[in-house]
C-alpha cells in the first residue's frame, strides 16, 4: 500500500464534489471549520454545478478530481457531501495515474465507491472520514477532530479506539488490513470492473443508514454469496442509524447478528464512523490493524496512515 505525505499546517485542500449537490451554508461552514484546522481549502465553481440529483455530469465531475490529483500544490482532497454519483467518475480514474500521485483522499457514504477503488485497485491509503457538508461544518459534534488530525498529519498508528457502546456480537481477535465502507455501495459494486474484493484474511468494515433490517440482511448474504465475507476474518459494523424497523422489532443489531452467526472470527458492533449519532472518528482504510472482541471491546489501528 502506498501511504500519501502527511498533511501540514497551512497545506492546500483541493474540496471537489463527486456525488450529489449540497446546502451553500453547510459547505462554507465545512470550508471555515478546514481553515480552522490550519489548511487552505481550494475550490473552483465546478464544485456548484448540479444536474438533477448529481453535482455535474461524470465526466466533468472526475476531472476535478483528477485536476486536484495532478496539482502539486495540492496536498489532499476532501468530498463535499456524498448522497449518490461518484461511481459515474471511476471509468475515468486510471489506476497508474493515481498511483503517481498519492495524496489523502477523504470522504464516507457514497464516497466508499472511490474509497474503494483507490484502495483496492489503486493500492492507496485513504480514509474514511468527514466531508464538508454535515460533519465538518458541525464541528465537534459531528466528527471527531482528533483521530482525523492523528490519521492525517502523523506519521504514528493511530492505536486503540475503544468508543463507548462498542458491543461484542461474535468473540475473538483478528488481525488483517482495514477496507469498507456504506454497505449499500460495496454491495452495489458486485458484478462491476470495479468490485469489492479485498484480498484474503482482511478486516471489514461496514456501515450504512435507513436501512431496513431486510435490506441489511439482502445486502450482507450478498456479499457472503459473492465471496465477500469469506474473505475476512473480522468484522467491524457502525451505529446502522435509523435502520431498526419501524416499531422496533427486529433491530439491526438483531439483524446482523443472526447473518453473520455462522461468521467465525469476531465481530464489533456500533463503531462511530461515517453516519452516526455523534461525532465520527475518522478510519485510514489500507492499514493493518487488530479486532479486540471480549469482554472490553477495541479496535487497534497498527500501522500508520501517512507518511
Amino acid at each position: 500500500m502506498l501511504k500519501p505525505r502527511a498533511l501540514r499546517s497551512g497545506d492546500r485542500v483541493a474540496v471537489i464534489a463527486p456525488a450529489s449537490p449540497f446546502d451553500r451554508a453547510e459547505f462554507d461552514e465545512g470550508i471555515a471549520e478546514l481553515a480552522r484546522l490550519g489548511f487552505e481549502p481550494v475550490f473552483d465553481d465546478t464544485v456548484f454545478a448540479r444536474r438533477v440529483y448529481v453535482a455535474g455530469d461524470g465526466a466533468s465531475r472526475a476531472a476535478a478530481f483528477l485536476r486536484a490529483w495532478r496539482d502539486p500544490s495540492i496536498a489532499g482532497v476532501i468530498a463535499a457531501r456524498g448522497g449518490y454519483g461518484s461511481v459515474q467518475m471511476l471509468p475515468w480514474l486510471a489506476p497508474e495515474e493515481i498511483r503517481a500521485t498519492p495524496k489523502p483522499f477523504i470522504g464516507y457514504s457514497d464516497l466508499t465507491s472511490v474509497l474503494t477503488h483507490l484502495t483496492i485497485n489503486c493500492g492507496i491509503v485513504c480514509f474514511h472520514g468527514p466531508m464538508l457538508a454535515g460533519s465538518l461544518g458541525r464541528q465537534e459534534a459531528g466528527y471527531d477532530r482528533s483521530s482525523f488530525l492523528q490519521c492525517l498529519t502523523r506519521n504514528e498508528p493511530l492505536g486503540e479506539l475503544r468508543p463507548s457502546g462498542l458491543e461484542v456480537i461474535r468473540s475473538g481477535i483478528a488481525a488483517g488490513r482495514l477496507y469498507g465502507g456504506t454497505l449499500t455501495v460495496l454491495a452495489a459494486s458486485l458484478g462491476t470492473p470495479y468490485a469489492f474484493h479485498p484480498a484474503d484474511r482482511y478486516v471489514l468494515f461496514i456501515e450504512d443508514h435507513s436501512e431496513r433490517p431486510y435490506r441489511l440482511d439482502r445486502m450482507l448474504t450478498q456479499l457472503r454469496l459473492g465471496g465477500v465475507l469469506g474473505a475476512a476474518v473480522a468484522i467491524i459494523v457502525g451505529e446502522l442509524p435509523r435502520c431498526d424497523e419501524p416499531g422496533g422489532d427486529p433491530t439491526a443489531r438483531e439483524t446482523i447478528a443472526d447473518v453473520l452467526r455462522d461468521f467465525p472470527g469476531p465481530v464489533l458492533f456500533g463503531f462511530p464512523s461515517g453516519h452516526t449519532t455523534g461525532p465520527a472518528i475518522t478510519l485510514p482504510l489500507g492499514v493493518r490493524v487488530r479486532v479486540i472482541a471480549d469482554a472490553h471491546p477495541h479496535v487497534v489501528i497498527e500501522e500508520s496512515a501517512v507518511a
